[in-house]
């Protein structure tokens, strides 16, 4: 579903990913974690595009992205993304929020586009609060209302680039179990986190990224109890003291 070759990124003298290659199979939850700085989000976003690769090739659902006049508009119809901060527009109701883009991007009717975000509303456990304002809302549930948005899309892929980052602690597992949730079901999906219970619990697969450079690949039971770089075994006797 997702394959990077080759991938750098340079942001100016900097360079943020150094030849990157990656595959992320349909269906598969992939886990992305490492040090601030060290590409993750830089990664996250090169896959929709957000970012554009200094080289090397980002194929999405069989299509080359990198390639000249690549449909990337398209393709990103298929690919949501969740970001740290929410991005609500906040003089638009839940509901609004919800199905404005099916409806403006995608020309899905109104009715059907509601109809949906109902659905995702309960999912996420927040039908009640279909017409309150964004900040009527705590950050878990504006970050809750963010995921209903992504999934109203139905896109075939989400990405989650550390989106419990900016909730207060008490927030931060309510999303969680809304993304472990979405886990269980067949989408592919790649998360970048600092949460390691979630890792453990969600993902199939975790990969550990520092200085741009993919350094470990594994299981969540490789990558917790065996893992084999000694810059990784150091990353995690600092955050699982």
């Amino acid at each position: 579903m997702i394959k990077l070759v080759d991938v750098s990124k340079h942001f100016g003298s900097h360079e943020a990913l150094k030849h990157v290659n990656l595959e992320v199979p349909t269906g598969q939850k992939l886990v992305i974690i490492g040090p601030s700085g060290s590409g993750k989000s830089t990664l996250i976003r090169c896959i929709n595009m957000l970012e554009k690769p200094s080289s090397g090739q980002v194929i999405v659902d069989g299509v080359d992205l990198t390639a000249l006049r690549a449909p990337v508009a398209k393709v990103r119809q298929q690919v949501a993304m969740v970001f740290q901060q929410f991005n609500l527009y906040p003089h638009k109701t839940v509901l609004e929020n919800i199905t404005l883009a099916p409806i403006v991007v995608c020309g899905v009717s109104r009715d059907e586009a509601t109809e949906s975000a109902y659905k995702y509303l309960d999912r996420v456990g927040l039908r009640e609060k279909a017409d309150k304002y964004p900040a009527q809302l705590s950050g878990g549930q504006q970050q809750r209302v963010a995921i209903a948005r992504a999934l109203n899309m139905h896109p075939k892929i989400m990405l989650f680039d550390e989106p419990t980052s900016a909730l207060d602690p008490e927030m931060i597992q309510e999303v969680l179990e809304v993304i472990i949730d979405l886990a269980h079901g067949g989408i592919t999906m790649v998360v970048v986190t600092h949460e390691m219970g979630f890792a453990k619990e969600a993902a199939d697969r975790v990969i550990f990224l520092d200085d741009g450079l993919i350094l470990e690949d594994g299981t969540p039971e490789h990558f917790f109890e065996n893992p084999q770089h000694d810059r990784t075994k150091l990353f995690l006797s600092k955050i699982l003291r």
